[in-house]
C-alpha cells in the first residue's frame, strides 16, 4: 500500500489510483488560471482528486465537478472530497466524458484536464494504468469537442500534455472553437529539453502569451519560479 501523499492543507490517498500524484497534476492545479473567478470548475480524468483539491483550496467556486471513469480511482477521489476542508464544493461523477457530456446541461466557468497521452502502442499489463495513460481510451478530438460543449462562453480550459503534442493539440482546438491564449512550456532543468506544455484556452480570440518554466536547478534544488507557483501545496516549499 502507497503512503498517504501530505499537502500542506488537504491528504491524498492513492493506493487505489494506478497513476499516483506526479510533477504533472500538482503544475497544472498550481498554474491553472483563476482570473475569471469560476462559479463552476470541472476537473475531467480527476485520478486522485488532487487537481479538483488544490483548485478547491485555491478558490471560492461553489461547485467543484470531477469526473472518472475507473471505479477504484473514482472511489479513491471520494474518500479524499470527504477527507478534506472542502468536501461540500465537491463532487465526483463515475462515467465517461460522453456519457457525462451528454447528460449534463450545466457549462463550467473552468475546466482543467490532466489527460492521458502516452500514444504509443507499448502498454502495461494494468489495464487501469493503461486507461489513465493512454490516448486511445480519451482521445484528445474526445477532449476537446466535450470541452468546447460544457464550457460557458466567457470559461477558461487549461491542460497540461507533451510538448511535441502541443501542436497538433492547439491546431485541433481550434476546429472546436478553442483558441490557445497562454501557453508555459515546462523543463526539468535548465539543459534539459522542454518535457510538457501548459495551455490555456477559451473561446476568446486573443494574443498567445508563452512562458517558460524549469523545476530543477540541480537535483532537489528547484528555482524560485517553480517554488513560488507550489509552495501553497508542497510541505517542504
Amino acid at each position: 500500500m502507497s503512503n498517504p501523499f501530505k499537502f500542506k492543507q488537504f491528504t491524498i490517498l492513492q493506493d487505489q489510483c494506478a497513476m499516483k500524484i506526479g510533477t504533472d497534476g500538482v503544475l497544472l492545479g498550481a498554474w491553472t488560471s483563476l482570473k475569471n473567478n469560476p462559479y463552476s470548475i470541472l476537473d475531467i480524468g480527476t485520478g486522485t482528486g488532487v487537481i479538483a483539491l488544490q483548485l478547491a483550496q485555491r478558490s471560492d467556486a461553489e461547485i467543484i465537478d470531477a469526473l472518472e471513469i475507473d471505479s477504484n480511482a473514482f472511489e479513491q477521489a471520494v474518500t479524499n472530497f470527504e477527507n478534506s476542508p472542502w468536501g461540500d464544493r465537491l463532487y465526483c461523477y463515475h462515467a465517461s466524458l460522453n456519457e457525462f457530456t451528454e447528460e449534463i446541461d450545466d457549462k463550467y466557468d473552468l475546466i482543467v484536464s490532466n489527460p492521458p497521452f502516452y500514444k504509443d502502442h507499448y502498454q502495461s499489463n494494468n489495464n487501469t494504468r493503461n486507461i489513465a495513460r493512454f490516448t486511445e481510451f480519451l482521445s484528445f478530438e474526445t477532449l476537446l469537442k466535450s470541452v468546447s460543449d460544457l464550457l460557458s462562453n466567457n470559461g477558461i480550459f487549461t491542460v497540461i500534455i507533451p510538448f511535441k503534442e502541443e501542436e497538433e493539440f492547439i491546431l485541433l482546438a481550434k476546429k472546436h472553437g478553442l483558441i490557445a491564449s497562454k501557453t508555459c512550456h515546462v523543463k526539468g532543468t535548465p539543459t534539459a529539453p522542454i518535457k510538457r506544455s501548459l495551455i490555456e484556452f477559451s473561446f476568446i480570440e486573443k494574443t498567445r502569451t508563452i512562458e517558460n518554466l524549469t523545476i530543477e536547478t540541480k537535483r532537489h534544488h528547484y528555482t524560485a519560479e517553480y517554488i513560488s507557483l507550489v509552495k501553497d501545496f508542497y510541505l517542504k516549499m
